[in-house]
């Protein structure tokens, strides 16, 4: 075994047999050295980005930070989720506010569960379909295992709130009610995982969440012979998104970010891995009044309505109202999708067609709670011609609908061209 030591002394012109003092003193107040692939360097590189990340050398000479008094509270700045929900409920003081601190402190820890899930699947072996295949949801849909997981993963982090009654989620036949030990007052809609088709191939994926009012607490008990008062409280699903108290989603992607509102306003949060907490990162989110991008599938083109359809070509070729040509975008994935519009403005659609006649999302948990937060940002929402989404009253827990969301000059074209 041969063991070699090198001695950067030698290279620099200081001897090996100097003193770790007089070494030390040689370098004060000078650049320090940087090794490099080609060699060493004194001066810093031009690239930024190979500086980023490093800390600042510290100098003797350096000016120090003033001292503060003994017992001052230093504010960092860091706006974490919780931070911000204890902040809001401080300031608007309104009924209901502490419940929300609850709920989403809750949401945003089934969130971060899902993210690392999400994240470890090829490596877990979460990916692929539940039970090997053959587990189909309500909606007919086969269940990947990250679906099943997630959804339990939720279930499990709202029911230990204490404030929920009922919940209802795209991957349970019925709504599931909470016991009444930790039953509470809400009612929380939910699609544990939408995009899980993607999973395989590691694109973006999300959790979209909505959060209504019950018209009261609700106890059901564990006999099978529901009371009238007990069915009254299961139906409190069936409530417009326009009763929407919260809302929000939890999208994966290269960063996990969470968007939400509590009807004052739409703030986005992005983990951050260091410390395990939402940080505020999108304040007071306002999507442009227009923009330029589209995301339909539009493998369906041949199943729309001609009306749609030449609302399309108008875009492509720039012969809409703004008389700009449009790019397409679609991952096919909901919160991937809505999250750059959002940003970027432009609309989004999943409209009716000649096999999905009613639409495709559904409004409780897809539809409902993204109109909510759309409309919280300045955009707008409908299922049709001059028909909001937020108006729409279920009568189906698994109802599907049309949507067209986005920024709001892009909706009212659109509606005006379906008219």
């Amino acid at each position: 075994m041969i063991l070699l030591i090198f001695l950067p002394q030698f290279f620099h012109g200081t001897s090996a047999l100097a003193s770790p003092v007089a070494a030390t003193s040689t370098r004060v107040n000078t650049v320090p050295m940087m090794h490099g692939a080609t060699g060493i360097s004194r001066r810093p590189s031009a690239n930024a980005f190979s500086q980023a990340g490093r800390r600042p050398v510290l100098r003797r000479n350096a000016v120090e930070a003033p001292t503060m008094p003994a017992g001052t509270i230093v504010d960092d700045g860091m706006m974490t989720l919780t931070r911000f929900m204890i902040e809001s409920a401080m300031k608007t003081r309104t009924e209901g506010q502490e419940d929300m601190v609850r709920l989403i402190s809750s949401i945003s820890v089934a969130c971060k569960r899902i993210a690392a899930l999400v994240q470890t699947a090829g490596i877990s072996g979460s990916t692929g379909l539940a039970e090997g295949g053959g587990a189909v949801n309500v909606q007919g849909e086969e269940q990947k295992k990250l679906d099943v997981m997630s959804n339990d993963l939720l279930k499990a982090s709202l029911r230990s709130s204490g404030k929920l009654g009922v919940i209802a989620s795209e991957e349970e036949d019925d709504p599931v009610v909470v016991d009444e030990l930790y039953s509470g007052e809400y009612v929380a809609t939910f699609d544990p995982l939408d995009g899980s088709s993607n999973i395989d191939a590691a694109i973006s994926t999300g959790t979209i969440f909505g959060v209504f009012k019950a018209p009261e607490e609700c106890l059901v008990g564990d006999t099978e012979s529901l009371s009238i008062r007990e069915e009254n409280c299961l139906q409190a699903t069936l409530q417009p998104g326009a009763n929407l108290v919260a809302a929000g989603y939890c999208m994966y992607s290269s960063s996990t970010i969470l968007v939400m509102t509590t009807g004052d306003g739409l703030n986005g949060f992005t983990l951050d891995p260091t410390i395990g907490e939402f940080v505020l990162t999108h304040p007071n989110m306002q999507i442009p009044k227009r923009g330029k991008i589209y995301s339909m599938n539009e493998a369906n083109y041949f199943d729309w309505d001609p009306k749609l359809q030449g609302y399309i070509d108008n875009l492509k070729k720039g012969e809409g109202s703004s008389g700009a040509k449009y790019s397409s975008r679609y991952i096919g994935s909901m919160v991937g999708d809505v999250h750059r519009t959002l940003l970027y403005g432009g609309i989004f659609a999943y409209p009716a067609d000649a096999k999905n006649t009613n639409g495709k999302l559904r409004l409780l948990y897809e539809a409902a709670p993204m109109s909510l937060i759309f409309e919280q940002a300045g955009g707008k929402s409908i299922v049709g011609p001059n028909k909001r989404v937020l108006d729409v009253i279920p009568e189906q827990v698994h109802q599907r609908v049309p949507v067209f969301i986005g920024s709001p000059e892009d909706v009212d074209e659109v509606s005006a061209a379906l008219a």
